[in-house]
């Protein structure tokens, strides 16, 4: 095999930070606090820790909302998917046990199909960072205006509503830290995903059980037509398989890894169905694309959620998009260690993410095309295809072979009829 280059930052979902510096203008390795070396570190409870972290994120807010959209009977689809997307995290750790040199996502690509898997694998995972990235700012705007609805902001005569100047609030907010050297304080906070999950999953439960709104709706057994939306953001859910391969370098006993995917999988699942429960059954086909816009704001356990939602994503911003910010830089490399520069730069994408945030403000389908686009093509068709190509299990066949056509099949579908129903719905909400 070719020897893999070293200097592209290791994309994995941004957990714990630890920034290496290199020499002159070369990609520092953006990774995890997992251990680089070969044998691993990490126990099995902390990789399951980290596991839990990476999979908890701001999809469990939409969850309720992809709910209503299929019905009912659409959960037996989110525990598909997320079959589909364990089943595709053990490939992962098969890929990588078949060549030690490869330690990240992008270098499976680039072991079943040379410089342009990884190229593939590359730009699937800084398209899926960056939309996710626009996605908090559109949050952050939603819910302050939830909180402050009366706020408006007056700029040379123009006024600017509630959630647009929220959304640029926000982004003030974050510019200084997308511009940090050192992001390990945000790194720690960004690190208690799953406490915030729990956070947001008892307070919600609490406001329907004990403050007078109930589960008394009924909701509809299935809804065909919104039943690719639904499945686009159940995918959404689980698009943490970029930090599979750190996870598995990390961990002391690897032979362990496939019980810390059962693990993690199986908690995360239940935790985004109860979520999708209780929200249906609390609101019903009116349960907004947030859950958290559809709680009464005057109650403390409402409040408690909202204020949840809102610290974590600008902990994370500055992890989630700095990778994208690296690579921006190196393509500049006579100007890369100039701070000036680098001040630009940092500047100019946290514009372009506002001016997306701004055009497209629909949480609920950027998340789905999200979902259904980039999630499903990195957490199950590029993890089966990577597989078949270095195992060459498309060689023969077999009744593994017919679960690995059976995956990207499933994944294709969601990615042909996600990614068109949520483009037709983003252009009829513009």
């Amino acid at each position: 095999m070719e020897n893999m280059s070293r200097d592209e930052p290791s994309l994995t979902v941004p957990l714990i930070v630890e920034e290496k510096q290199r020499l002159g203008c070369k990609l520092e390795d953006l990774e995890t606090n997992y251990s680089h070396s070969t044998t691993g570190t990490a126990s099995s409870f902390k990789t399951v820790f980290h596991g839990l972290n990476a999979l908890s994120g701001v999809g469990i807010l939409s969850i309720p909302y992809a709910l209503s959209s299929g019905g009912w009977l659409s959960l037996i689809l989110l525990f598909v998917i997320s079959f589909a997307a364990f089943y595709s995290g053990l490939l992962i750790q098969r890929c990588m046990d078949v060549d030690s040199n490869i330690r990240t996502y992008p270098d499976i690509g680039e072991r079943a199909f040379g410089y342009k898997g990884r190229l593939l694998v590359l730009v699937v995972i800084y398209a899926e960072l960056y939309l996710v990235a626009a996605g908090f700012l559109i949050l952050e705007g939603d819910n302050l205006q939830r909180l402050f609805p009366d706020m408006v902001l007056e700029v040379a005569g123009f006024e600017i509503g509630a959630r647009q100047s929220f959304v640029i609030f926000v982004a003030l907010i974050i510019l200084p830290t997308v511009c940090l050297d050192n992001l390990s304080i945000l790194s720690y906070i960004s690190a208690s995903g799953v406490l915030a999950s729990a956070i947001i999953l008892v307070s919600i439960f609490w406001t329907g059980a004990f403050d007078g709104i109930g589960f008394n709706q009924k909701g509809t057994l299935v809804n065909w037509h919104g039943i690719p939306h639904a499945v686009s953001l159940y995918a959404f859910c689980y698009c943490a398989h970029p930090v599979f391969p750190t996870l598995y370098t990390s961990m002391k006993n690897k032979r362990q890894f496939s019980n810390v995917l059962t693990v993690c999988f199986i908690l995360c699942t239940l935790n985004y169905a109860s979520m999708a429960a209780l929200g249906y059954l609390m609101f019903g086909s009116n349960v907004q694309s947030q859950i958290t816009l559809s709680l009464p704001t005057h109650n403390f356990s409402s409040r408690l959620a909202i204020y949840t939602t809102l610290v974590n994503p600008i902990a994370k911003y500055a992890l989630m998009v700095t990778p994208i910010v690296k690579v921006t830089k190196s393509w500049f490399p006579l100007n890369c260690n100039n701070r000036s520069f680098s001040l630009f730069i940092s500047t100019a994408f946290v514009i372009s993410n506002v001016t997306v945030a701004l055009s497209v403000p629909f949480f609920g389908d950027l998340m789905s095309l999200v979902g259904a686009f980039l999630s499903m093509t990195a957490s199950t068709v590029l993890p089966c295809l990577c597989y078949m190509k270095i195992s060459r299990t498309y060689r023969r066949f077999g009744f593994e072979m017919v679960v690995l056509v059976s995956v990207v099949l499933l994944g294709i579908a969601v990615v042909v009829f996600g990614t068109y129903t949520s483009l037709l719905q983003i252009i009829g909400h513009l």
